[in-house]
Parts: structure tokens; sequence; C-alpha cells
């Protein structure tokens, strides 16, 4: 004969239990309704198997909460208390709490720093660490991780530790060393006459190595292996002078056209010995090595700085008479009703016999052009 096992414990409800059980099993608790439930099926003398199919839970969901409600009636429904060792209570002081927001919610917080703010501020305020854990999408043992340090060492605990390491072999007395003996000082004759600091020289002076010296000059921007070229002009009239170009150039005058000359010498006029021989498929374009030459010619321009046109004119010498003929050129070019300024820069190799030939042809122009016969011509070299 087979074991049917104990009997079902017997569950009568009285009239207050009957109605707060059926509050439940309509509440938005979905873990209190269901076992409301079993609870309300067990009073019609239900079998646990019976109930474990209506309410459709496991046979063990059904006995248990059974024995629970008939040992402790509707206190047996409820969930037990956390087990384990229990959490100390935080308790955040007014300046803490501020302090704790600000981390939170300000933009340029770091957002560890930020994370472990929120993690103290809802431990603060009762949330348990799975609680915590779930709503900042972390893990349970990184809030308990900083709700310890914080009990501990309140706000200094939630701040990163000192990290263990090497200390730096290179110190600040031996970089500023590299740094005045860069600027300031020239190999000379004990690293071969050299004229300008190397890595290999320098770290022979200092005693460090060659890469360090290398990070030490690309930290500040050094570079001993070049050099850049300037020029001061010795001209008194400088100032003037480039005074008088830029105004032309950011406010030209009215009814007149201001004109940027200069000219290009010793164009060589080249071509190939032989023929250029077109690209084709997978073969490029192919031209000989050696050339023939055609002489050279000169090239004088005119650069109207309003509408960006050219004037151009090519000559085979380089002298004043030919830029006199530029000259005429412009002139040509230029409608009579405008004014004629140009700045070039010192041309010729004889200015004066250049300034003499700028003087005539200005005397020939319609318009008055912006080299003066007096005082003499000013230009910017």
């Amino acid at each position: 004969m087979s074991h049917r096992g104990p009997a079902a414990v017997q569950i009568i409800l009285s009239a207050d239990e009957r109605a707060e059980l059926k509050r439940r099993a309509n509440g938005t608790d979905q873990r209190a309704a269901q076992r409301a439930e079993i609870v309300l099926a067990c009073a019609q003398d239900m079998s646990n198997p019976q109930v474990a199919r209506t309410v459709g839970v496991s046979l063990r969901t059904a006995g248990r909460w059974r024995a629970q409600f008939a040992g402790q009636r509707l206190a047996g429904l409820d969930d037990a208390g956390p087990s384990g060792r229990p959490k100390a209570t935080l308790v955040l002081s007014a300046q803490e709490r501020v302090q704790l927001q600000r981390w939170a919610q300000r933009a340029k917080t770091a957002q560890y720093l930020a994370l472990r703010a929120k993690i103290v501020l809802r431990a603060a305020d009762g949330g348990t660490d799975k609680q915590i854990a779930a709503e900042l999408g972390v893990d349970a043992s990184t809030v308990q991780r900083w709700r310890a340090r914080f009990t501990e060492r309140r706000l200094d605990g939630l701040q990163d530790e000192p990290r263990p390491g090497r200390p730096p072999s290179i110190t600040l007395d031996q970089v500023e060393d590299v740094i005045i003996a860069t600027l300031e000082s020239a190999p000379g004759p004990q690293a071969g006459g050299d004229t300008h600091w190397s890595r290999a020289s320098m770290a022979e002076r200092s005693g460090l190595s060659k890469s360090s010296i290398g990070r030490i000059w690309k930290n500040f921007g050094l570079k001993p292996h070049l050099q850049d070229s300037f020029k001061l002009s010795t001209d008194p009239q400088f100032v003037d002078k480039v005074v008088d170009v830029v105004g032309l150039y950011h406010h030209p005058p009215d009814k007149a056209v201001v004109l940027c000359v200069d000219e290009k010498s010793q164009v060589q006029a080249l071509d190939r010995s032989q023929r250029v021989l077109p690209m084709m498929p997978g073969t490029p374009e192919r031209r000989t090595h050696d050339y023939l030459r055609h002489g050279v010619t000169s090239l004088f321009a005119a650069f109207n700085i309003a509408d960006g046109t050219v004037i151009g004119q090519l000559h085979r010498r380089h002298r004043a008479i030919e830029f006199r003929k530029f000259l005429t050129t412009i002139d040509k070019a230029v409608p009579a009703d405008l004014d004629v300024h140009l700045v070039c820069d010192n041309y010729a190799t004889n200015l004066l016999k250049c300034r003499q030939e700028i003087r005539s042809a200005a005397m020939i122009f319609q318009a008055p052009i912006g080299f003066a016969p007096t005082p003499p011509v000013a230009s910017v070299g």
C-alpha cells in the first residue's frame, strides 16, 4: 500500500483575515497577492496539489505558505528580514549631503566620484545593497565597498587612494639642468665641435639616456636641430612705408586702382629633347631626363587686389627699360578716369636709373601713380 504522507493543515479564516487577504490579492505587490490567493484557496478545503494547480504555483510553494499562515497567521506571509550581519546605518550631516549632491549632479565631476556619491546618498535614504546595485547598474560588492569606506572615512573615503609605483628616476633639478644647457650653451669642443646639441651629446653631458633627453625636449617644445631666419629692415622710412602699403590694401582710395607689382627674372625656357610619351594602361607618362634650353625670359606682373585680375608682360631682358615698358602697358590697361597706385619692391640692379625711368614714365601717365618724383621712390623691400 502506498504512503499518502501527512494530511494538509486545515485553514479557517476569520472575517478580518479574509478581508485582509482579499485586499492583498487585489493589490499591486505580486508576491503578496500570490500568497494571499494560496491561503484563500486553502481555506476552501483544497489540498496542496489542488491549490498549486488553481493558483499556478509549485506544490512546494503551496505547502510552504499554508504552513506559514497556519503557524503565524497574517504575519507569516510577510517577508523575513535580511539575514547576516546588519549594515551600519548611514546618517549624513547637512554639509555632507550638500557636497554629495553636488558631486552627483555637477557635469564636470569625474564619473567615478559621481557614482560613489549616488551610492552613499541612496544608502542614506535606506536602500539595501541589492536595490542600490539594481538602480545604478553596478555590482552589490561595489555598493558594499563604498558604503563601508564612507562609514569609516566619510567624504575622504570616496577619493582614490595614491597608487603605489616606482618613484620618478629623473628629478626636477635634472630636467632644469637639461633645459638651461639647451637654451644657454653650445656643445663646444668636448662634443666634437658640434654647433647644436643632439640627443646623444646632451645625454653624454647630463648623464641621462637619449630617450629621456628626447622626451624632455618634446615636452618643452625644444628643437635644437632646427634653425629659422629673420631680417629687420634698416630703412629709416620703413614704418611709414608699411603704413602706406597696408592702408592701400585695407582702404583703397575712391576712383583709383591699387596694383601689386612684382617680377620673376631668369625664367628658363626649357623643352625636352624628345616628345613626351603619353600615359597608357599600366604605363605612366614618360619623358626624357635631358632637355633643350631656349634661353631665358623675364615676367612682369601687376595684381589688382580689388578683382584679382593680373596684367602680365614678358621681356627677353631684365632692365629698367623693360620695367618702363611694363608701366606703359599698365597705363594702357587701366581706364583713364582712375588713379593708379603701385606697390612694388626695390626693383632693378641700377636703382637710380630705374627711378629716373619711373619719373619719366609718370610724366606721360594721364593720372598720377603711386611713385612721385619727389620724394624718392617709396618701396618696401
